[in-house]
């Protein structure tokens, strides 16, 4: 299933010989279309039209039905007819089984009908919503590249700021601790376990949709902030495992690429916040101002090094807090530390807003693909061939108008 997209791209680039695939798996070929019957995969949109295959025949999950169109109907555009997010959302209320594996059957499928128009208009369908989602997709492509230079600026942006200060005329003297090279003269480099008054491990108790006390988990911990989004409750706490203003959380054990991010806690305990047994919350001492720990600890540098030094288990890696503690960072004066981050503050804010607005950007791309896709397989919005020549010209700014 992961080899299959939301936006009908297949990878076919995993080949084995016949008599080592599983027996039981569905076989498909070229011009089949493939459908997915788990959620939340068929909800998200999971498919494809089975364009090319470097074989005559393939198999795939059980968890997709494959659909091979009769001499009525336009492979492509049956393709399209199952994408849509009407028909999708019709099929998620019609699914059988128990939560969390509940499944599109094959009867659905065979007893919902689709109405086609002729199959000439079809095969016009079909290719105006080929060139046109293709330079909607490219459009995306080239939005999400734009996030990851802006991403690649920022980070770099921190760590000149943490290892380097804000005067790019500053003598440096060789470090050489850990992931540190060298530092400004008047900075040190200082373990982590210098600057932290307190050490707590998160709960470990069942959380539950509602309750008395949010609980922060490893999710919520994104690009060096919180963010409150599909939260769970518990009802009772110990008093000293509320966060308080400017607890610095980072993520103990998580996946290799993941373990080691941190964020800063902005509200106050009355919030009546607590936080999961995968994270670890750091309280500071008078040495460092929080702000500046949490850019600090979130540099490039420092995450590659620390992940480096995570204890390896399967498909997960963990940075217990002694190891945390021991890691060092650089150590500038209360009031430069000041300095940088109201400098970076200013900096993240500005390319935050950027960020925002590409997002916005590619958000509406999706939304306008997915209607594009319905109005054209539901007869709202007629196609002509000049409609398909005109995309084909000039799909990128019909993409994007």
């Amino acid at each position: 299933m992961e080899l299959l997209t939301t936006d009908g791209v297949i990878d076919v680039s995993n080949q084995q010989p016949l008599e080592d695939i599983s027996t039981g798996l569905p076989l498909f070929e070229k011009g089949d279309v493939l459908f997915a019957k788990i959620t939340p995969c068929m909800e998200n949109g999971k498919g494809a039209f089975v364009r090319q295959l470097p074989t005559r025949y393939a198999f795939g999950s059980t968890e997709f039905h494959v659909l091979r169109a009769g001499n009525k109907v336009d492979g492509q555009f049956l393709y399209y007819a199952t994408f849509n997010p009407v028909y999708r959302a019709y099929a998620a209320e019609n699914m059988v089984g128990a939560a969390g594996q509940k499944r599109v059957s094959s009867r659905f499928l065979k007893d919902t009908r689709l109405f086609l128009p002729p199959l000439p208009e079809q095969q016009r369908i079909a290719a105006y919503l080929d060139a046109s989602c293709a330079a909607i997709d490219a459009a995306v492509v080239t939005k999400r590249s734009q996030l990851e230079t802006l991403d690649a600026v920022r980070a770099s942006i921190i760590e000149t700021a943490v290892t380097r200060g804000l005067n790019a005329k500053t003598k440096l003297r060789l470090i050489d601790h850990d992931w540190i090279g060298s530092l400004p003269e008047n900075w040190a480099a200082v373990r982590i376990k210098r600057v932290i008054s307190r050490i707590d491990y998160g709960i470990s108790v069942s959380s539950e949709r509602d309750g008395k006390h949010a609980v922060l988990k490893m999710g919520n911990i994104q690009r060096g902030e919180i963010v409150f989004s599909k939260m769970e409750f518990v009802d009772e706490v110990a008093d000293e495992l509320l966060l308080e203003h400017n607890d610095l959380l980072y993520n103990r054990t998580n996946s290799p690429d993941q373990v080691g991010k941190a964020a800063l806690f902005l509200g106050k305990k009355d919030d009546a916040v607590t936080f999961a047994s995968y994270l670890v919350r750091l309280r500071v001492n008078h040495r460092i101002i929080p702000e500046f720990l949490n850019y600090a600890v979130n540099c490039g540098g420092f995450l590659a090094f620390a992940r480096r030094l995570a204890i390896p288990s399967v498909q997960q890696s963990n940075l217990n807090s002694t190891r945390y503690g021991r890691l060092h960072i650089p150590m500038p004066p209360v009031t430069e530390q000041r300095a940088i981050c109201a400098y970076l503050n200013t900096k993240v804010g500005e390319m935050k807003r950027v960020v925002t607005t590409i997002e916005t950007q590619i958000a509406t791309l999706t939304a306008y693909r997915k209607s594009l896709i319905h109005e054209c397989v539901t007869g709202q919005r007629r196609v002509t061939e000049a409609d398909i020549n005109r995309v084909k010209v000039h799909g990128q700014e019909e993409a994007t108008s």
